[in-house]
């Protein structure tokens, strides 16, 4: 960012366009699943891959797991109907 100092000015800003709301609710962004709770033993290799790997990109470790499990189950399924 640059240091300069904006300057505004009173008057008139000139022809405006009124664009309708586009955007999707914050709730369309990030669907949410049926979780369920399961308990699940890991290596403490696997376990440590994913939590430094999460940290990395400021994420749950949990999440990078069920996603792993969602895309892998999703692959399976679709090998399936072919």
């Amino acid at each position: 960012m640059s240091n300069r100092t904006v300057k505004y000015t009173t008057g008139e800003i000139g022809r405006i366009r009124i664009i309708r709301d586009f955007l999707p609710a914050p709730a369309d962004l990030v669907p949410r699943d049926d979780n369920v709770k399961v308990t699940l033993s890991l290596s403490r290799r696997s376990l440590d891959f994913f939590k430094r790997e999460a940290k990395k990109r400021h994420v749950p470790y949990q999440r990078m797991i069920r996603a792993l499990v969602d895309s892998y189950a999703e692959r399976q399924a679709a090998g399936r109907t072919k």
